[in-house]
């Protein structure tokens, strides 16, 4: 028998930072490119309470070479913050500010 499943009963615990539908195209579509120009190869999502992240790699088994995380509601005004290694390269309250902030594909 087929069960029906409410998808809201299977969102996560309260208070967990999730990229929207509008941010994960916008996160697709810069990977979309980078990997058609041979750049990028993999990606991973992660969420947790305070932050989600999107991670990019040149190889599977390698470091990310980019983060973009999107953080939890707070005291201070930036959402956005986008790492290369364990330095932040930019910070801002859109996705658009941060991702503007990525170098030029070589």
């Amino acid at each position: 028998m087929t069960e029906l499943v409410r998808l809201a009963a299977h969102r996560g615990p309260p208070g967990l930072v999730v990229f929207d539908r509008h941010e994960l195209n916008q996160l697709l579509a810069v990977y979309a490119t980078r990997v058609a120009q041979g750049e990028w190869r993999d990606y991973a999502i992660d969420h947790r309470p305070h932050m989600a992240a999107f991670a990019v790699f040149r190889r599977s088994a390698d470091w990310p070479l980019y983060v973009v995380a999107k953080l939890a509601a707070g005291r201070r005004q930036r959402r956005f913050v986008l790492f290369s290694g364990e330095a932040r390269i930019g910070q801002g309250r859109s996705l658009d500010e941060v991702l503007s902030r990525l170098p030029a594909p070589a």
